[in-house]
């Protein structure tokens, strides 16, 4: 079940419904592009607090996942800890996939 979230993922960055980066998923977050964001159970205290804060605050849906190897290696980056699904369809299946 968890790889499929994974190619879920890849399928997502792929077809361009991705957004990467602290700076860029805030603003996403804030615009109500973001339909769910994906943090790594490995990221930092102070990125992990601002992400969930603004999730909270715009109540968009957040989860935390693997660790930031096995999510950057899905979406074929190099140490990515936070994604944002811009697409409704995509979120709504990565969450089904992880059981939210």
């Amino acid at each position: 079940m968890k790889n499929n979230y994974l190619n879920m993922l890849g399928l997502a960055i792929r077809a361009g419904k991705c957004s990467l980066g602290e700076e860029t998923i805030v603003k996403d977050i804030q615009r109500n592009r973001a339909k769910l964001v994906l943090l790594a159970n490995d990221t930092g205290p102070q990125t992990m607090k601002k992400i969930t804060y603004k999730c909270k605050s715009y109540q968009v849906p957040f989860a935390i996942v693997d660790d930031r190897e096995t999510i950057s290696h899905a979406i074929g980056k190099s140490q990515r800890v936070a994604i944002a699904i811009l697409d409704a369809g995509f979120a709504a299946k990565i969450q089904s996939l992880l059981g939210n």
